[in-house]
């Protein structure tokens, strides 16, 4: 295992090229194909409950998807604000640096460990 500053580029490190364009545009395409279906149905969902409110009887049984939108969505949005305002996004590389630093320690204490003829202490 490499130590962690022989490693030369980072994935964040590297120019934009080709590569991260198609990336970009797969990702984007990804997004599309899912936010455009849930959007449809939850707008149809919102439109019978506002049928509902307005006092049209055939819009009752959009009631609980609605709710069940909302609650999940809302859940969601609170997750994501905790997070945002806990810090959890202003570092996300350091886990990954702290597993790679505490591998190397390990391993260095293991060879510390074995004795020059290969035998465990």
């Amino acid at each position: 295992m490499l130590p962690l500053n022989s490693m030369q580029n980072s994935p964040d490190e590297l120019p934009a090229g080709p590569r991260s364009r198609v990336r970009q545009c797969v990702m984007i395409l990804m997004a599309v194909l899912i936010l455009v279906p849930s959007l449809l149905g939850f707008g149809t969902k919102f439109v019978e409950f506002i049928r509902l409110v307005r006092g049209d009887v055939d819009g009752t049984f959009a009631i609980t998807p609605v709710v069940n939108y909302l609650l999940a969505s809302s859940g969601f949005l609170c997750l994501f604000i905790w997070a945002a305002l806990g810090g959890m996004f202003h570092d996300i590389e350091r886990p990954k640096r702290t597993m790679l630093q505490n591998e190397d320690r390990l391993n260095a204490r293991s060879r510390e460990e074995r004795s020059p003829s290969g035998e465990v202490r």
